[in-house]
């Protein structure tokens, strides 16, 4: 054999073999190894000078310079604080204003998914000296703008501690465990609002804004909490659809007088406030308002050196429903506000001016913007995110207040997110695709030129193509009804011609919700997915009607009726992917979680004819038994609208069942109830179903702690071996 042709023999051995070298990801690989774990750079903060941030690890707190992203030293070294940093953590921290002092969070035990009870210190960066706030653990501490006050939340009461003379002075007295509440929200306002903090400084730290809640009569859920000979049974207020909700007020402490006053809106108490704040005057606080049915916001300036008068700045009335309220961003001159609204059929921002009224575009056309990432009051711009190429991605803009002269500062299609410095001339971002782990850059906020590379991820993109070739593709088709859905899908990298695969289909399709994205979003999820495809299953995922980030026609259409279109877009993607010649139309599955268990349940039900098997995990079974914020939002009361509610639960539904079914849930689910599948599970035996489930002992929402996400996978992964 010449030269040539043992180098070309050699070569083709080489390619065969490195071509059956590809690792086999296992689940220890994804829940026990840390395999494919993406470093992410935590609480990183802009310090005040705009030039400088800090990060929080480990082992202490770093500070960092923005123009070259180098280490300049250490802000605080844990070692120094003399804590057993094995037995003790940081979970979060703040500055004071003056950056002389630091608030530290430390082991924080959790009460439901936000909120937590939690030792607090204040560290003095000059001194060095290091002071605990309260000797038991207390709730959202946070300094005044002066720094010389923490409130904080205690047993359901509201206090203000003075770290000059040490006394601490009880602002409220009454607050009562399930009746009365303090400085902080109710379980329904903290899983839909996003907002545990209920109280709010104003900028010279004079007045404190602070909710109270009386939840006497929301009715209580009870868990019952297994392990002990006699069961515990944890009793928590929650609100389900159609029934009372907290009564909530909103008072003003004044520091001078001493004395809470309370803000009168108007007489009506079957109302929400998503959002309260302080405007850049000192004396006038803004209070958000939604009424019950979430179609009507306004917005009012309470002034708390006339009377405390109350003024409407601002209303937004929709025919369906509100998105969920955000912060204003209020300018400095005491007249503007930014707010993002749907008032166009897609959403943007605009300008609001509170002494005309007057409501102008800053931004517009047919697409959704997503997150407000800065201000320059001084060159009149904003900075933003929004889903312009395409539903699934997200670029960063710059756009002048007056809506002209829009420009993208971000690259290659993916999602971005950009983190601006205290001065806006920096910002980190993070950039991923739907293949590329997140990279984190220092770019130069006027031009988006990457300054430096913080974490590329690069260990973890050398083990992903290590562990093989499945990837996500990225299309769209057209169902019968002629909607172009979005969708994603992962092949086996080495497909045999003619071959038929089982397809799988992770689904969950909630209002507003968005799983095809260009990012390496779901981690674990998306490992686990590849898994399979390398076991020879194709897993693909498609957003139908209901979904967020492609207008409020396709996202509200399922409005009073949810479900129904959800389940037929569902329908509609099992019938084009079996008619792909790669697949076996015969062998599709589904799988969910939360919403998306919702969704598989019904696909198995409703949608028998197409789906072979189906798991849910943590479903909602009938959204009777959910809260109400969440739930009237897209569904109005029981009482008013009964069919909608009963037409798609999966329970009225149980005699469809055909195929094969794993039903799971965590007993110690506060969010989707674990009665959702006792009563699912009872309808199915009613009607003489067989089917598989299995439950979580107080396990929450996410079923998660120690080996159990490694025990839930493996349990599925067996059933999908056996079934699909």
């Amino acid at each position: 054999m010449n030269k040539k042709n043992l180098l070309t023999a050699l070569l083709t051995v080489v390619a065969f073999s490195f071509s059956f070298a590809q690792k086999q990801i296992t689940l220890d690989d994804i829940w026990t190894k840390g395999t494919f774990r993406v470093k992410y750079i935590y609480e990183a903060r802009s310090m005040a000078d705009g030039e400088h941030y800090c990060v929080l690890t480990a082992s202490g707190i770093d500070r960092y310079a923005y123009k070259n992203g180098t280490k300049e030293g250490m802000i605080l070294n844990f070692a120094d604080l003399g804590f057993d940093m094995k037995e003790n953590y940081v979970a979060e921290y703040a500055f004071s204003t003056d950056e002389q002092q630091l608030l530290l969070c430390f082991n924080p035990d959790y009460i439901y998914r936000h909120s937590y009870v939690a030792d607090y210190y204040v560290y003095n960066v000059k001194t060095k000296q290091l002071k605990k706030v309260s000797e038991d653990k207390i709730r959202l501490a946070e300094f005044s703008p002066t720094g010389e006050k923490i409130a904080y939340v205690k047993d359901n009461n509201l206090y203000i501690k003075d770290l000059k003379t040490e006394l601490t002075t009880q602002i409220t007295k009454d607050g009562e465990y399930n009746k009365i509440i303090y400085g902080t929200t109710d379980w329904v306002y903290e899983e839909e609002f996003a907002i545990t903090k209920g109280f709010f400084w104003n900028a010279t730290g004079d007045r404190l804004a602070y909710y109270r809640f009386d939840e006497s009569n929301v009715k209580e859920f009870s868990m019952t909490e297994w392990g002990n000979l006699y069961p515990d049974e944890y009793k928590f207020k929650y609100p389900k659809a159609g029934e009372d909700n907290s009564k909530v007020e909103i008072f003003v402490y004044d520091l001078n007088t001493k004395k809470s006053v309370k803000t009168v809106i108007d007489q009506n108490i079957d109302v929400y406030y998503p959002r309260i704040q302080w405007t850049k005057d000192n004396n006038k606080l803004c209070i958000h308002k939604l009424n019950r049915t979430q179609n009507l916001y306004e917005i009012f300036i309470v002034d708390c050196m006339n009377a405390y008068s109350v003024s409407k700045i601002y209303n937004d009335e929709n025919l369906y429903y509100i998105e969920q309220p955000e912060d204003f961003y209020f300018l400095s001159d005491n007249d503007h506000f930014i707010v993002k609204s749907e008032r166009s059929g897609y959403t943007h921002f605009y300008l609001v001016s509170m002494k005309d009224k007057s409501v102008k575009a800053i931004t517009g056309g047919s697409y959704d913007v997503d997150n407000l990432c800065y201000v320059d009051e001084k060159a009149e711009k904003i900075y933003f995110t929004a889903a312009q190429s395409q539903a699934y991605n997200r670029e960063l803009f710059v756009i002048n207040l007056d809506g002209k002269k829009q420009t993208k500062l971000s690259g290659v299609e993916g999602t971005y997110t950009a983190d601006f410095s205290a001065s806006g001339k920096y910002y980190i971002g993070s950039f991923s695709d739907a293949s590329t782990p997140t990279v984190y850059t220092i770019n130069q906020s006027k031009n988006g030129e990457v300054l430096t590379t913080l974490e590329d991820n690069s260990k973890l993109k050398t083990t992903l193509v290590e562990y093989g070739g499945e990837h996500k593709e990225f299309g769209k088709f057209r169902t019968e009804n002629g909607d172009s859905l979005n969708y994603w899908i992962i092949k086996p990298a080495k497909m045999e011609s003619g071959k038929k695969y089982p397809v799988l289909f992770y689904v969950y399709g909630g209002p507003g919700s968005q799983e095809v994205i260009n990012s390496f979003s779901r981690t674990y999820d998306f490992m686990w997915f590849r898994m399979l495809a390398q076991q020879g299953y194709v897993v693909a995922c498609v957003d139908g009607r209901g979904t967020g980030f492609r207008g409020e026609k396709f996202k509200k259409s399922t409005y009073m009726n949810l479900g129904d279109l959800e389940t037929q877009d569902q329908i509609q993607a099992a019938k084009y992917f079996g008619s792909l010649d790669y697949i076996d139309k015969n062998r599709i599955g589904i799988f969910g979680w939360s919403y998306g268990g919702y969704m598989s349940s019904l696909c198995i039900t409703k949608g028998a004819d197409w789906f072979k098997a189906a798991i849910a995990v943590a479903p909602v079974t009938t959204w009777r038994y959910y809260d109400n914020i969440y739930t009237e939002r897209y569904m109005r009361k029981p009482q008013d609208n009964a069919e909608g509610y009963d037409r798609n639960s999966p329970v009225n539904h149980a005699s469809l069942l055909k195929g094969n079914f794993l039903l799971v849930h965590g007993t110690g689910d506060d969010n989707v109830h674990f009665q959702n599948s006792m009563d699912f599970s009872n309808a199915l035996i009613k009607a003489n179903k067989q089917f598989e489930e299995f439950f979580y002992p107080n396990r929450n929402h996410g079923i998660y702690g120690g080996n159990t996400r490694l025990h839930l996978y493996q349990m599925m992964t067996d059933f999908l071996k056996r079934k699909l």
